[in-house]
């Protein structure tokens, strides 16, 4: 594997391959036959990546980032006549109520803070004292905390309410297992930047169709109007709207390099490796980790700053990244934080290093931790 400036051990973007970044050295026409097959192949896959039929579910690629078909997808599927639940454990539960503050859609919320994720029987007991919820939406894996939410549970309360089901599985989906024929839900929703190994400038959503159907003229704005992007797309096998072909083409590639790893079980086994190396080791190092064991996702990771007088993040990250990685800053209201991520091109040997890396920073900066 060709060595990176530096590895970018984030929630995303991440360290790509070679071959990923190569894949964007071919300048691709809009509307041309060959482009628009790289786009089917991609729509396909991506549902076969869910268990999704193409007779039920229809994945739905829009420009932009992730929050950018975050918002398509609540502004397209809810109706002013909706209701949303909204299960909050962090920062990215909290932009779904800001997107529907601006969007202009009632919503309720469980809010069980940095710690903790939504209790399925608080879920349900939600939804049996206000029967004019229609929607529920979850965040698959709250990247803020790394926390891994218990969406199976979830889900099988919200079916069992007759409510609808939005999961933003931005950060989860390509590592983590979603079946459509055993998880209900009614969207889904990543981007190619995250577990598929891609490059920012898309996301999607995989959406049923006898939902989708019933979506048109919800949206409050054209460029987010997935029922639209979709119908054109089914028509003419076109984006809309120009379209980030060099990202497309990169993800295309990416899908492949999915596809060799073993799919989403091969990329699991890698992350969940990545983190267990990387939680061993700070704890060995002397970081505490934000969460118990228990709800440590694969895919990031989040370690409480010291209270070390030495500690000084902004100088730990600047060292860090002059010796070959970039690490994320903690997003919790109360408590200083910074976050590891386990995703992307890297795998244990690159762990290892960082960790030693880590310890040698720390000497540095003089401090000693256990």
């Amino acid at each position: 594997m060709r060595e990176p400036d530096y590895y970018l051990l984030t929630p995303g973007p991440i360290t790509t391959t070679h071959t990923v970044k190569e894949a964007m050295l071919t300048d691709w026409g809009s509307w041309d036959d060959d482009f628009n097959e790289v786009t089917r192949e991609i729509r396909s896959n991506l549902l076969k990546a869910a268990n999704a039929d193409d007779e039920n579910y229809a994945c739905v690629p829009l420009q932009g980032s992730g929050t950018f078909a975050v918002e398509a997808t609540l502004a397209t599927l809810l109706g002013t006549e909706d209701k949303l639940l909204i299960l909050m454990n962090g920062a990215y539960g909290q932009r779904i109520g800001k997107i529907c503050d601006y969007l202009n859609r009632p919503y309720v919320s469980i809010n069980t803070g940095d710690y903790l994720p939504p209790d399925p029987a608080e879920v349900r007991k939600m939804l049996e004292s206000d029967p004019t919820i229609t929607t529920v939406a979850i965040v698959h894996c709250e990247t803020s905390s790394g926390i891994l939410n218990p969406l199976e549970a979830v889900a099988k309360e919200v079916f069992e309410s007759g409510c609808k089901l939005i999961i933003d599985s931005m950060s989860a989906f390509g590592a983590l297992p979603i079946d459509a024929d055993t998880l209900p839900f009614d969207a889904l929703i990543s981007s190619a930047n995250k577990c598929f190994e891609g490059v920012p400038g898309f996301g999607f959503s995989i959406i049923k169709k006898s939902v989708l159907e019933q979506c048109s003229g919800n949206a409050h704005s054209l460029s987010m109007d997935l029922y639209d992007q979709w119908q054109y797309m089914e028509k003419t096998g076109q984006w809309r709207y120009t379209p980030p072909t060099h990202t497309v083409a990169a993800f295309s590639q990416a899908m492949k390099e999915h596809a060799d790893e073993g799919g989403v079980s091969g990329r699991l086994a890698r992350y969940t490796r990545n983190r267990d190396l990387l939680v061993s080791g700070m704890r060995e190092i002397g970081f505490n980790t934000l969460l118990d064991s228990e709800w440590l996702s694969p895919i990031i990771v989040t370690f409480l700053s010291p209270a070390h007088p030495n500690f000084d993040f902004k100088r730990f990250y600047q060292e860090l990244k002059h010796r070959g990685f970039v690490i994320y800053p903690g997003k919790l209201t109360e408590t200083e934080s910074f976050r590891i991520g386990c995703i992307g091109q890297i795998d244990t040997p690159q762990v290892a290093r960082l960790l030693s890396t880590i310890s040698e920073v720390l000497n540095v900066m003089e401090i000693e931790l256990s």
